[in-house]
């Protein structure tokens, strides 16, 4: 049974930290040149400040570099808010990609869960040196898997050493996989199941607290079932499963109106643009758009909107969702591994967030994520006065396009982010 999803970090044609994605276990093996950096007027007006004219020409530029169907780009720069469009919402038609429209947030999932669990510590219920033992006994175990000695902050921390599962390693992926398994559920217990018929990548070690840049690298490997365990946790703390609990100490609150967990529900409400996918062996591209996204689970399945996705973000990073303690232990970073640096340079991960460098000697903060067919990117710096969000349909078709997705989202990022800095428009 199964929804062919993957958020391992390797397929995200995300721009600020694309570290996972639904159709690939491994990261982009070679390196991605950082972006160039263009004089400030490439994306803004004379005073530093983007213009809605600018960025459309980059999100077409996006579109054509990157070999997409679609992109959507938002872009909030203090008080005002720019939109841009290109391509496509369905192949063939020359409708064009709505603003506002729903889409599965895949990896950006992790972030909400990551808050709900640094809640439940805030609260003293859990503690981020609990393993995952002590709450789910006899669950990570079998071909050297020991749940005593993981615990929830590796989970978050993708420090774990759970081999990064997923369904399709058991299924296939090609098209007509994808179109035998595109209905079925996949429970959590049989993700986690499916990880622990493997080795773990690596022992975690016993404390992995946020190290310097110039600090030693950690033993680190995208998981998405240590996520799916941590939704696993999430249940045994509150009797109530994680979508549940994302769903009232999150959503609810903020007033996320386009952002829901879908279950089993394979559709998405419209407005929404269609996804495509390219798998292995076609020559055409398959409409990815309808699927059972359950195999995502606590790890990436979540919908969401644009607005949706900056909201959260602007809340969380200015402390209205999680306690200074709390959001410090999140915000507190070790380096990706050097395989996954080759693909993306620089590249820090904390509790679910991602911190990527700008060209301009600053960074970003969010998370990115993909599935077959669409991919979402993230930016906001420090100060929370710029932001982007960057969503594109179209995914696949090798390794090279695949990088090329990647260089043009993640130029559209640093540029626009980078504008008008030395004019102090940050």
């Amino acid at each position: 049974m199964k929804a062919t999803v993957k958020t391992s970090r390797a397929r995200l044609i995300t721009a600020v930290a694309l570290a996972s994605t639904f159709a690939a276990t491994a990261l982009v093996p070679a390196a991605v040149a950082a972006p160039r950096a263009l004089p400030m007027d490439a994306v803004t007006s004379a005073d530093g400040r983007p213009t809605s004219r600018q960025l459309q020409r980059e999100t077409a530029r996006v579109l054509a570099e990157g070999g997409f169907v679609g992109v959507s780009v938002r872009v909030r720069d203090g008080a005002r808010t720019l939109h841009a469009q290109a391509g496509e919402a369905e192949l063939g038609t020359g409708r064009p990609v709505p603003r506002g429209a729903e889409f599965r947030m895949a990896s950006v999932t992790k972030p909400f869960v990551a808050t709900v669990v640094l809640q439940l510590v805030a609260e003293g219920r859990l503690s981020l040196d609990d393993t995952v033992e002590r709450w789910l006994p006899g669950v990570v175990s079998g071909n050297g898997n020991d749940g005593s000695r993981i615990t929830v902050r590796h989970l978050l921390q993708h420090t774990s050493g759970v081999h990064n599962y997923s369904p399709e390693d058991d299924t296939g992926s090609t098209a007509a996989d994808f179109e035998r398994t595109r209905f079925d559920h996949w429970d959590p217990e049989q993700l986690v199941a499916g990880a622990m018929r493997r080795a773990p990548d690596f022992f975690p070690v016993p404390d992995p607290v946020p190290v310097p840049p110039e600090g030693p690298r950690p033993a680190w490997n995208y998981s998405n079932p240590g996520y799916v365990l941590a939704g696993m946790i999430i249940k045994k703390v509150t009797g109530r499963t994680w979508a549940e609990e994302v769903r009232d100490r999150v959503i609810r609150p903020l007033g996320l109106t386009g952002t829901y967990a879908p279950g089993d529900n394979p559709h998405l409400k419209r407005p929404h643009a269609h996804t495509y996918h390219l798998f292995p062996g076609s020559v055409t591209r398959t409409d990815t758009t309808t699927r059972n996204i359950s195999a995502a689970d606590a790890s990436a399945a979540l919908v969401g909107t644009e607005r949706d996705v900056d909201r959260f973000f602007t809340a969380l990073l200015d402390g209205r969702l999680l306690p200074t303690a709390q959001l410090a232990e999140m915000r507190g970073t070790v380096p990706v591994s050097e395989r996954h640096d080759e693909g993306f340079p620089g590249m820090r991960y904390g509790l679910g967030l991602m911190r990527q460098p700008l060209t301009c000697d600053d960074h970003t903060w969010g998370h990115a994520g993909s599935h077959e067919g669409g991919a979402v990117s993230t930016g906001f710096v420090e100060s929370g006065r710029r932001s982007v969000v960057v969503v594109a349909s179209g995914t696949g078709g090798g390794h090279e396009q695949l990088l090329a997705g990647e260089r043009a989202v993640r130029g559209l990022v640093d540029r626009t982010l980078c504008a008008g800095t030395d004019a102090g428009a940050r």
